[in-house]
């Protein structure tokens, strides 16, 4: 994984009275966390630094996943888009990268057991599987002339992705459940085929950014759109792939 540096200039994609959005770089926590304790980055401090005024996230993203990360500049504000989240009324689009061919589209109804982690979850009691559903969109598919395990080539696809509702891992989780599972993913996904990638490609980071979010304005009440592209270094990979890439009936 990219390291950071230190005071690393945060991209603001969207900013007003409000609200503002940062793209955020993967290996980022969103704020300090007992999960590691060692970590001194975070994107909550790093942002008011870098504006000079207090932030307060709307939503969390995965320390590996990039992108789209909302804060309000008051408490009320994000609490109040919390509750939208909360509601499912705020539209979130990943861009992925997966192993293998996922064909068309489709809706991943899987309910998700809930997985606590042994230092903020410890008080937590026994939780039963989470409904959870995700809905995905096959973009386009790559086959490398390059063998992989037992097969004489590899195989990718890129995917668009909206979950439904929001469970921890959710998205990295219902991907392996189709035995897809997105790239540079260490927690649930293909060790094998994730060290192929960086000795082959030097891509070592997860193949997951939020692309795309849709709120309801929580001042103005209008509907506000704030997008932004894929990263660099996964357009890079698309890119050295183009040769490769084929047409499947969809």
């Amino acid at each position: 994984m990219d390291e950071l540096l230190p005071h690393q200039h945060l991209s603001v994609i969207y900013q007003d009275d409000s609200l503002i959005a940062i793209d955020k770089p993967p290996g980022l926590l969103v704020h300090r966390s007992p999960i590691d304790k060692r970590e001194t980055q975070f994107a909550v401090q790093q942002l008011r630094d870098q504006i000079g005024r207090h932030v307060f996230p709307v939503h969390r993203l995965d320390r590996p996943t990039s992108g789209i990360l909302l804060f309000a500049y008051d408490g009320s504000t994000a609490s109040e888009l919390g509750q939208q989240m909360m509601a499912r009324k705020v539209q979130k689009t990943y861009f992925a990268i997966v192993r293998g061919f996922i064909i068309g589209s489709g809706l991943i109804d899987y309910a998700l057991r809930f997985k606590p982690d042994k230092i903020a979850d410890k008080h937590r009691g026994e939780i039963p599987p989470q409904p959870a559903t995700t809905e995905y969109h096959s973009l386009a598919h790559y086959e490398l002339p390059i063998a992989s395990g037992r097969y004489a080539t590899s195989r990718y696809t890129a995917v668009k992705l909206h979950p439904v509702t929001g469970r921890k891992h959710q998205l990295r989780r219902h991907l392996v459940h189709l035995r897809h599972p997105i790239l540079g993913d260490t927690t649930h996904g293909d060790g094998k085929q994730n060290k192929f990638l960086k000795s082959r490609f030097g891509f070592e980071n997860l193949a997951l950014t939020c692309t795309r979010l849709v709120i309801k304005h929580p001042v103005s009440g209008k509907v506000i759109e704030i997008s932004t592209t894929p990263r660099e270094d996964m357009r890079n990979l698309l890119s050295g792939w183009r040769d490769y890439r084929v047409n499947l009936e969809i």
